[in-house]
């Protein structure tokens, strides 16, 4: 009889516990639910700001990678990297000769045609006229470095060799810095072009044009420098002059017997020569002269037999 009734409570206590927990997790699940929403909302609003503030730091990321980019060239610049063993060798060679020939176009031609048949090229030609007694030319052939030294020995024996000289200048350093400067400038204006495909805003998109814009102009002048170098590597350059002989001076020695008759003889047929032609001149009027002369003595003559003869008897 007292069993049933202890079961009872238990039951009840049981059911009481059972109730509590339910609403215990309940509560628990509201509360994280609430707590997930929170986060929710509260990672939305942090994405949106962290979108917003990629567009207002564009320009200045830009400007910051400019400023890297500036460094690096300095440095890149300052302190050439050294070519491996595996790098060609670029050399600059020059000559200049200058020569003594007989006739300075015909040896200009042949140059022109020594030059074109190493395939080269004539640069520059000029042909003028010294004193008004010889002619001098002046050429500049660009040669491949390859024939560079036939050339030369093929244009010194063109005549008598007066001067040479010649210089060779290694710019592997300048060419391999050049090359990595520019990979480097490529590489910084793609990035700039990716962050205008990027912005949104109109004072980040001017801002950028304007970075680019300076980009490329240093990429075009390190573009220049590097076919200044192609070129001046590739071809060699011989300056050449050619000049004929002068005119013996005459020597100026003393007069002596012979040299004083020689003088003597010439001057006295230059006499005979302006009395010839003084005669000559004068030769009509002394003619007109006697004719009148003449002229005038018959007239006397006759006029002088009238005046003696005896007048006629009557």
């Amino acid at each position: 009889m007292q069993t049933a009734p202890i079961t009872r409570t238990g039951r009840r206590s049981d059911r009481r516990t059972r109730t509590a927990l339910a609403a215990g997790l309940l509560t628990a699940v509201l509360a994280l639910s609430g707590c997930g929403a929170g986060s929710d909302d509260s990672g939305s609003a942090s994405d949106q700001r962290a979108l917003s503030a990629e567009g207002q730091n564009k320009a200045a990321t830009g400007a910051g990678e400019a400023a890297a980019d500036a460094k690096e060239g300095a440095a890149g610049s300052g302190t050439p990297k050294k070519p491996d063993a595996a790098t060609a060798t670029h050399v600059i060679r020059t000559a200049a000769l200058s020569v003594e020939v007989k006739s300075a176009s015909r040896a200009a031609a042949a140059a022109r045609t020594v030059a074109q048949n190493a395939g080269g090229l004539v640069a520059n030609e000029s042909t003028e006229q010294v004193d008004d007694t010889h002619d001098s030319s002046h050429l500049v052939l660009r040669v491949p470095q390859g024939e560079y030294d036939s050339v030369l020995r093929e244009l010194s024996g063109a005549g008598k060799l007066l001067s040479r000289t010649s210089t060779a200048k290694d710019v592997t350093d300048q060419v391999v810095d050049v090359e990595s400067r520019i990979a480097t400038q490529r590489s910084s204006v793609a990035r700039v072009r990716k962050l205008m495909d990027r912005a949104d805003r109109l004072a980040d998109v001017v801002s950028l044009e304007g970075e680019l814009s300076s980009r490329q102009a240093a990429l075009e002048s390190l573009l220049a420098q590097q076919a200044s170098l192609e070129d001046r590597t590739s071809l060699a350059t011989i300056t050449l002059d050619l000049t004929e002989p002068e005119a013996a001076p005459e020597k100026d020695e003393d007069p002596g017997f012979l040299d004083a008759l020689s003088g003597g003889w010439h001057a006295f047929l230059t006499m005979l020569r302006w009395l010839a032609m003084a005669v000559g001149a004068t030769a009509p009027f002394l003619a007109a002269a006697a004719v009148l002369l003449v002229l005038w003595r018959v007239l006397r003559r006759r006029g002088g037999k009238g005046a003696g003869q005896p007048p006629a008897a009557e």
